[in-house]
């Protein structure tokens, strides 16, 4: 058949694939289940086989490559304006196949295992941190149709919640109080748990000497260099650094048209996670910078001064992530401009 492209649209039991040949023409049309995938091909020639960036599409790759094949991801986004007639897995195989066949297109960097293991553990913990957020907010607001008004965070409500338990006069009653003691407990083990989870990420940290090395930037902690290293990888997807943050979302979004250029606001696209986690890093850094008069922090501070703390924080999360690409891309650790 000289199958060279094959477009496999991933699902949870049934896939779909598409194949075609070096001109592009569609050779094979194939419905198969999930145990029949990996024994199809294993007997097809070596092929490029595109998948979107999607549930379990990081496996299949890495199966794929055991196999012989070249297995590549394209961001779901970027399928989509390739898909023609209606929305059907068929289709969405088709688009794929012609997508991964473009010369200009973006594909997604395949993970390894250890990769996953560190991302699984940096999820874990992004949920436990919203649970716990979301079981405070929730005491709070019960206590507030009480008449007990809390300060906002986390440390405010661990100091004043026993004082509320022992407080006979605010009020409360024994139902809520034994509800309230509950969601107390609740806290103190997703505390226990996210703490031991943080733990675990700052000693896999040691143990990886990209994130070390990404650890020798102004910004970058343990958690920062762990999350940032498994989401860019080693770089080789990205040709500069300016690719690298706008995978992030930390330059500025474009709507221009007839010539005019208009930049607006960052683009807030990719992860989410990640890129509060640079400008968390990049806040640190700029208020860090009053106190100093390198060349960096020289360069911080008159940019404060011109356009503001914020923009100073994301402009400076931008150069973060610029200078993690370059670390991780040459294999080197930061070198700080002498000071004149």
């Amino acid at each position: 058949m000289n199958i060279t492209t094959v477009g496999l649209d991933l699902a949870k039991n049934v896939f779909h694939i598409v194949g075609l040949d070096a001109h592009g023409h569609e050779k094979m049309k194939k419905c198969l289940s999930r145990s029949q995938v990996l024994k199809y091909f294993a007997n097809l020639p070596a092929c490029v086989i595109g998948m979107e960036a999607c549930a379990s599409s990081h496996y299949f790759a890495r199966e794929f490559r055991k196999l012989g094949h070249e297995a590549k991801l394209i961001p779901p986004q970027y399928v989509k304006a390739y898909v023609r007639g209606q929305k059907n897995d068929t289709n969405d195989a088709r688009a794929i196949a012609e997508a991964v066949r473009v010369p200009s297109m973006r594909f997604v960097a395949v993970k390894s295992v250890e990769q996953q293991d560190v991302q699984s553990l940096i999820r874990l913990r992004e949920g436990a941190i919203n649970t716990r957020t979301a079981a405070a907010n929730r005491v709070r607001g019960l206590l507030g149709e009480y008449g007990l008004v809390m300060v906002k965070g986390l440390s405010a409500l661990r100091r004043t919640l026993p004082e509320v338990l022992e407080d006979a006069r605010n009020g409360l009653t024994g139902v809520f109080r034994r509800l309230l003691n509950q969601e107390r407990q609740h806290l103190l083990e997703l505390d226990a748990h996210i703490d031991a989870l943080t733990a675990e990420l700052t000693a896999l940290s040691k143990q990886d000497d990209r994130v070390q090395r990404l650890q020798t930037a102004p910004g970058y902690g343990p958690i920062v260099a762990s999350v940032f290293a498994s989401v860019i990888g080693d770089g080789a997807q990205y040709r500069r650094g300016r690719e690298a943050s706008a995978s992030v979302g930390l330059v500025p979004r474009q709507h221009s048209s007839g010539g005019k250029n208009v930049l607006m606001g960052i683009s807030k696209r990719g992860d989410r996670y990640l890129r509060s986690l640079l400008i968390h890093g990049a806040r640190a850094v700029v208020n860090a910078a009053q106190k100093k008069d390198d060349p960096l922090s020289r360069w911080i501070n008159r940019l404060r001064e011109q356009r503001g703390m914020n923009k100073a924080t994301v402009a400076y999360a931008n150069k973060m992530a610029r200078i993690g690409w370059a670390i991780l891309r040459n294999g080197t650790t930061y070198q700080a401009a002498p000071v004149s």
